[in-house]
């Protein structure tokens, strides 16, 4: 037997697909987009940028923006009943 691959991107075939008029590369403005602390954002995985992206157990989990942090975010999220702090970039938000 093979052994499987236990990588970040592992098991995520169906998580970061795209749809068919949607694949290639992102719009620019997404990696532009600007947030403050305070803001209220949705997870949402842009599978084309790799750099800044989070554990796909994050994805489509929605939180508040705490800390900026370079170009990235500290996003307060709740995984379960545990609080969770999860640096984005920000390719990888959307304002909600």
């Amino acid at each position: 037997m093979v052994k499987s691959s236990k990588g970040l991107r592992a098991k995520t075939r169906g998580i970061l697909k795209r749809k068919a008029r949607e694949r290639g590369l992102s719009p620019i403005t997404r990696a532009l987009n600007r947030f403050g602390e305070g803001d209220k954002v949705s997870i949402k995985l842009d599978p084309s940028i790799h750099k800044g992206q989070t554990h796909r157990r994050f994805q489509g989990l929605t939180g508040v923006i705490t800390e900026v942090r370079g170009n990235a975010y500290v996003v307060g999220v709740m995984a379960g009943n545990k609080p969770k702090s999860v640096i984005v970039g920000p390719e990888h938000l959307r304002k909600q």
